[in-house]
């Protein structure tokens, strides 16, 4: 019996402590849960799953996957990007490079998270650690890599990639864009092959550089070597603007890298300056199943004259009326506090001031406040927008409808040329 009463007590005894230690764990980890996902339920509670999801069908819009590149100080300028170009649909990338601090870094992440409308849908991310890089060196293509490699991994049921600075803009409401690109080839690349950027005057393929951003952890400058050597002759380098909109089959290629050549051109340009302005175009115009997928405009409009981007009367009296007439989807490069995105804002885009841009996912503006607002005007604007519209739904207007016209002229102007990159260079 004593035996008995021995083991009975110590594994009353044993039960008493695991229920302590299960109480203390719960007790520990609560805070952390509670810090994670104390908004959760009134952000998520009544919002049914199918308004967060997005369709996919053939008669569903397509899904934008948009890499947003900043350095040091580009933090606002990248959060007011996002909230032009927002829509439920897509997917977002923010990366700060190793210019910018952790804190500034953090910052953005806590902007983003601050934004209710960003944390319903989450599909605004923020990449937590920033790699050094040059725009001139190979530490640019793998930094846009990277921002494609993670896409893929955060949802890869998207359809193209889009590559934006802090100091891009649109030139058109998401809507507009979705609409127009509905009727497209999912496979289809938009990647510029003029001779507007000057590739091929600056670009000397046969010098040879060192990128010290791909062993060091803060941005270092090129460094030249004085050695030349020979062009290739296993492939045809093609070059045009570094920033592309390509279609997720491509950037899988890329990424995964089944054929051989993506992986052998990465170690060819490692030496090369500007490789960002030969990687994809190269890649796509040696690759058989790719190279006539291409669209000879990235749509894109660039103002060169740096000088006269500074000045926002000339910047607007020069180029904003050409600006928005033109068929671009995006423009560049402005600068923080530019009158003319707040013209761009309040002509184009119906850009409520620190907002988002309406359309038929959401018909008012109740979820552009942040979460830091008085309880009062949060559950004001959170009942406002409590009547959210169908994601899965556009609603053009008479951009998109441009747009989707210009698409058309250039889908017959394929059809005409036989080899789409020979011919486009």
């Amino acid at each position: 019996m004593s035996r008995l009463y021995a083991l009975l007590s110590g594994y009353c005894l044993w039960i008493l402590g695991f229920s302590t230690s299960l109480v203390g764990l719960v007790a520990f980890s609560r805070p952390y849960f509670a810090d994670k996902f104390s908004d959760a339920a009134t952000t998520f509670e009544d919002l049914p799953i199918p308004v967060r999801i997005p369709s996919k069908g053939p008669n569903d819009p397509p899904v934008i996957a948009y890499s947003i590149s900043g350095t040091h100080g580009d933090s606002t300028k990248i959060l007011r990007l996002v909230k032009a170009i927002y829509h439920p649909r897509n997917q977002y990338l923010l990366q700060l490079d190793a210019s910018s601090s952790d804190h500034e870094r953090k910052e953005l992440a806590i902007s983003v998270q601050s934004e209710r409308v960003f944390k319903a849908f989450g599909n605004v991310n923020v990449v937590g650690r920033g790699s050094a890089l040059s725009p001139m060196g190979p530490s640019a293509v793998a930094s846009t890599l990277r921002a494609a490699a993670l896409l893929l991994k955060i949802s890869a049921d998207w359809d193209w990639f889009v590559t934006l600075s802090a100091s891009d803009y649109p030139l058109m409401p998401q809507d507009d864009l979705l609409h127009a690109f509905s009727f497209l080839p999912r496979d289809l690349n938009f990647i510029d092959y003029t001779n507007k950027t000057g590739w091929k005057e600056r670009q000397n393929i046969d010098e040879i550089i060192v990128d010290p951003n791909l062993y060091y952890k803060k941005n270092s400058p090129i460094l030249y070597a004085s050695e030349t050597r020979a062009k290739p002759d296993a492939f045809e380098i093609f070059g045009g603007s570094p920033w592309v909109i390509l279609s997720r089959a491509f950037m899988e290629h890329c990424v995964h890298g089944w054929d051989n050549f993506p992986r052998k051109l990465l170690m060819y340009l490692t030496n090369v300056l500007f490789p960002l302005e030969l990687y994809f175009q190269t890649v796509l115009c040696n690759s058989p199943e790719f190279q006539n997928t291409t669209v000879d405009n990235n749509l894109r409009y660039t103002i060169w004259d740096h000088k006269t981007v500074g000045k926002a009367l000339e910047l607007k009296m020069s180029h904003y009326d050409e600006m928005v007439s033109s068929e671009a989807v995006f423009a560049r490069t402005f600068r923080e506090g530019d009158p003319v995105l707040s013209e761009i804002d309040e002509n184009v885009l119906n850009r409520p001031p620190d907002g988002v841009v309406p359309g038929e996912w959401c018909l008012d503006q109740g979820m552009n406040t942040s979460v830091e607002d008085s309880s009062s005007v949060i559950d004001q604007n959170y009942s406002n927008c409590s009547s959210w519209g169908d994601i899965n739904s556009v609603k053009p207007r008479s951009f998109g409808v441009k747009l989707g016209t210009f698409f058309s002229k250039l889908l017959v102007e394929r059809k005409l040329r036989p080899n789409q990159c020979h011919n486009s260079v």
